[in-house]
């Protein structure tokens, strides 16, 4: 998701280690509140949340609210923790589960400050209600590396507020003194040796009214936060038992695939489905607006038979769309006037008495997301109701399009979300197609539904990183000093036309195409950074770390070159311009320390650096690498620094910033998607390769200590990953690569 959401939510979001927001309120429901709310059911202490939804504040309460007596307009209740008389304790996460380790981070927040038993908890997705929504954005969705941080504060909360309300009931029960008594394992301990458990205790501790502020564990006194811990979810995802989208089936399910437009915009113009209504297992052929579906009784059948359709399109404006051609307008439209995302200084006065001047074009594809499990949704709609199964990221805008889709009442609809086989943006969409297809299906054939895609589907069914370009000016002292940097940024805006354009595009600027560039940390004294928007055509959206993923290898990249151009080390110019930048200077001394920078490498190899901020973190990687006689790269090792503030689970930071070494090397080495003829060229992973268990490289990550307000680890290790490994071909050919993917003939010159 994109930076600048990230700091919209950082900048609405209480501190880490802040007080409370005062707008948040803790209460205990009793049983029968909670089974008339419809939340949760069983036994125990059951504690909720209540925080005003202003977009919301409207909506009727659900049933049973009205007798907690609180003003239904304003609060919704709902079961964030519930303690069982079996001694279980249920967590339900209100953040999508996608392989970022989610389900444990938050559990680990609450469970410390609970002083529970960590083998006996469990977490349960959230259902679909308003008071599960986002703190920040107001809606329920997962995005902007924003889960753990942006709950810290208010989960540390309810866990404390329910350790001290099991205090009180023990010491109720014992007649003393609630200060005489501690807790541990999820027991209440007794001076004298005695001690009840919170299972035993739950019924009683229900009755009591929460702290309004419950005292928080200091630091020194955390017992699973910042411990490395294993994920919640590594069991079921090893025995086969959890449950994804593509998972779900249901009595008398059919299963749908669409035959998808080949050019994007294009409608159906003629359809002959007889041949593919003959073929075994077929039940239904329908057009819908994003192709024409086929359902049968199995994937194969449906599949086979979605083949075996005769569709003559509609084509459209977009038949023409062609990379080499796009190439071309994208660098025409560098050299015109863009909107000014930031200007200090005079750049172009600067640069014109500098005794040295160099420019470089930097340019970088669209890329697909390729999550490892297609997109899938399973719907089961009903006249009195509709529930639906699938792996997303925007649960508030997925349920709403499913009750204007079923024309059901919103209590109806029961939206359920699994675990998802990789996400990266591609499952929070607008439009929420992927669901809508199973729904519309279901509702047309008066039974269960999954619409699946296939891999092929994935790939060329849109939605990428946008292609950029970036142009870079720059100019040097005569001390190799930089005094000037001009940057142009020719990218479409995919933010246009959705209810973040608000928020996000200001003065015809797009922020998510110019985050990483328009915030440049480098102390240069004139700077100007101009935003040139590209033609719509290609359906782009959020990819993993979004703008940051191509401005980061543009600035990087030019920084190295500034730094050839000087005479001076990469490192020892960055050390130069990041005296204001403590963090961001925090990593690369920490990265430069693990790698043993400056030391003599083998023959052949290079070593490149790249340091950059996104979505709250502080990143810095140092790669190693070589190039063939052919021009076939390797990497041999990358060593990564990070700062995220306080850290809730060290193992789970650890191997995102491994994932973001795979993910970024992929894309850098392979990911490319490009158009003839408005089509997509590329279809499977034979042509859309990731990285290989032989090509990975061995990998390091030291983790920064730092008490500064926590960041999001998912997305922010991507941004560095290509320009380091570019700064290190370099190094080790003397070929600059501006152009991504990495080319074996551009290094075969070498």
């Amino acid at each position: 998701m994109s930076g600048l959401l990230s700091k919209l939510a950082r900048l609405a979001a209480p501190a880490p280690a802040a007080s409370p927001a005062p707008s948040l309120e803790l209460v205990v429901l009793s049983r029968r509140d909670v089974l008339r709310a419809g939340a949760l059911a069983g036994g125990g202490l059951v504690l909720g949340v209540f925080f005003p939804s202003r977009a919301n504040a409207q909506d009727p309460p659900p049933p049973g609210q009205g007798e907690a007596g609180r003003a239904p307009y304003v609060h919704a209740p709902n079961a964030f923790v519930r303690i069982g008389t079996d001694e279980r304790i249920t967590i339900v996460v209100n953040h999508s589960e996608m392989g970022q380790g989610t389900y444990t981070s938050i559990a680990m927040t609450v469970a410390d400050e609970l002083d529970a038993d960590w083998s006996k908890i469990q977490v349960e997705p959230a259902p679909v209600d308003p008071a599960y929504n986002h703190p920040a954005f107001g809606m329920q969705m997962t995005g902007g590396s924003t889960s753990t941080w942006v709950e810290w504060d208010r989960l540390r909360k309810m866990g404390a507020a329910a350790r001290h309300m099991l205090i009180a009931a023990a010491a109720a029960h014992w007649g003393v003194d609630a200060s005489t008594l501690r807790t541990e394992q999820a027991k209440v301990l007794h001076p004298d040796g005695q001690t009840r458990t919170y299972g035993m205790l739950a019924e009683a501790a229900c009755k009591l009214e929460a702290p309004s502020s419950p005292t928080l564990k200091e630091p020194k006194d955390w017992k699973i936060i910042g411990k490395d811990t294993k994920r919640l979810d590594t069991p079921e995802k090893t025995n086969g038992r959890a449950v994804f989208g593509i998972d779900v089936n249901l009595p008398n399910m059919k299963v749908a695939v669409l035959a998808r437009p080949p050019v994007f915009g294009a409608k159906v113009k003629l359809l002959d489905a007889t041949k593919a209504k003959g073929m075994p297992g077929v039940r239904h052929v329908q057009e819908l607006p994003f192709g024409v579906a086929v359902v049968a009784d199995g994937f194969w059948q449906a599949k086979c038979a979605r083949d075996a359709l005769s569709i003559t399109w509609d084509e459209g404006p977009h038949a023409a769309l062609d990379s080499a051609k796009q190439g071309e307008e994208y660098a025409r439209l560098a050299r015109e006037e863009g909107k000014v995302a930031r200007d200090e200084g005079d750049a172009r006065k600067a640069a014109a008495g500098a005794p040295l001047r160099i420019e470089a074009t930097y340019e970088l594809p669209y890329l697909a997301h390729a999550p490892m499990e297609p997109l899938n949704a399973v719907a089961d709609v009903r006249k009195d109701g509709c529930d639906v199964w699938t792996g997303t990221q925007f649960q508030t805008v997925d349920h709403q399009n499913i009750v204007k889709a079923t024309g059901l009442p919103a209590e109806k609809v029961k939206l359920h979300t699994t675990l998802l086989g990789g996400g990266f943006g591609r499952r929070a969409v607008f439009d929420s197609h992927f669901v809508m297809e199973a729904v519309l299906l279901s509702k047309a054939m008066k039974a269960p539904v999954k619409a699946m895609w296939t891999r092929e589907d994935d790939i060329r069914g849109g939605y990428y990183r946008p292609r950029a370009l970036h142009v870079v000016k720059g100019a040097l002292d005569a001390a190799g000093a930089p005094v000037a940097w001009e940057q142009h940024v020719v990218c479409q805006s995919f933010m246009a036309g959705t209810p973040f354009e608000a928020f996000v595009i200001k003065d015809g600027v797009d922020d998510t195409a110019v985050e990483g560039a328009n915030d440049l940390p480098y102390a240069v004294p004139n700077i100007r950074v101009e935003y040139h928007r590209a033609p719509d055509g290609v359906p782009c959206h959020f990819w993993r770390s979004v703008g940051h993923s191509h401005t980061a290898f543009a600035t990087e990249s030019f920084v190295d070159e500034l730094a050839h151009a000087g005479k001076k080390d990469p490192v020892e110019l960055r050390r130069a311009l990041l005296g204001k930048h403590p963090r961001r200077l925090g990593v690369l001394e920490a990265v430069v320390r693990l790698s043993g920078w400056g030391a003599p490498v083998p023959e052949g190899r290079g070593r490149g650096v790249a340091v950059h901020e996104a979505f709250g973190s502080f990143v810095a990687h140092v790669v190693e690498a070589s190039a063939s006689p052919a021009g076939v790269v390797r990497v041999h090792r990358v060593w990564t620094a990070i700062d995220v503030g306080p850290v809730v689970n060290p193992d789970t930071v650890r191997a995102q910033m491994e994932s973001a070494v795979v993910f970024g090397l992929s894309a850098a080495l392979f990911g490319e998607i490009t158009l003839e003829k408005g089509r997509v060229q590329q279809r499977n992973f034979h042509d859309y390769p990731v990285l290989r268990m032989h090509e990975m490289p061995e990998v390091a990550v030291t983790i920064v200590e730092s008490t500064e307000k926590m960041g999001g680890a998912g997305e922010p290790g991507v941004p560095p990953v290509a320009p380091a490994l570019c700064n290190a071909l370099f190094a080790a050919t003397g070929v600059r690569i501006r152009r991504l993917p990495v080319r074996p003939a551009e290094l075969r010159r070498a």
